[in-house]
């Protein structure tokens, strides 16, 4: 008996450990972007800023359809808990077709912004423009980095490595899957209403 509890308690500490290594992570992000909005702040003064730029309608859908990514991992957490590998399977699955949406409209908000006449680098480059590009790809970069943890937990899942007493691998990667949401829908508010 004293050894299942040994084996509980450590597998508890090392959840709060990971969970905590991953909360740093996000925090440590948090002021990267931070950092990124307050220069965009401070640039927004130039005599070269852009004060009638529109964002491309595929931003606005990109925004929804990672909303959609955090509910369908939630639902995939939800699921595992309830040892209902079906349904974890479908969500994880409908996770990762939602992020994989995401980066492709993402880059085609790129393409409707250089359409407009805007370019991200060069001489035909705004300040303005390149702020959204460098914050979009930074948001993209760490997407992908959630995109490869996501097929490592589809991966796991199908090894059978989760199920209601050990959900662990699908909590963390639920967690920086609505780190990412809450993320781009701030950088996206904030793109959006600050002009």
């Amino acid at each position: 008996m004293s050894m299942t509890m040994t084996l509980e308690e450590h597998k508890a500490r090392s959840a709060r450990s990971a969970k905590l290594i991953l909360l740093f992570a996000m925090v440590s992000m948090t002021m990267m972007f931070a950092g990124l909005t307050s220069a965009f702040v401070v640039s927004k003064s130039r005599a070269d800023w852009l004060k009638d730029f529109q964002m491309p309608s595929a931003f606005f859908a990109s925004t929804l359809v990672i909303i959609c990514c955090s509910i369908t991992f939630h639902l995939a957490k939800k699921s595992i808990q309830k040892d209902n590998r079906s349904a974890t399977t479908s969500f994880l699955l409908a996770t990762l077709a939602l992020g994989i949406l995401f980066v492709v409209l993402q880059f085609v908000g790129f393409g409707q912004i250089v359409e407009s006449g805007y370019y991200f680098t060069g001489s035909e480059s705004t300040i303005t423009t390149t702020f959204l590009y460098v914050v979009t790809v930074t948001h993209l970069a760490h997407l992908t980095g959630g995109l490869i943890s996501l097929l490592i937990i589809i991966y796991n899942h199908f090894k059978q490595k989760y199920n209601s007493s050990q959900t662990l691998g699908i909590e963390l990667g639920a967690m920086y899957w609505h780190f990412l949401d809450v993320l781009w829908v701030y950088l996206f508010l904030f793109l959006y209403f600050f002009k």
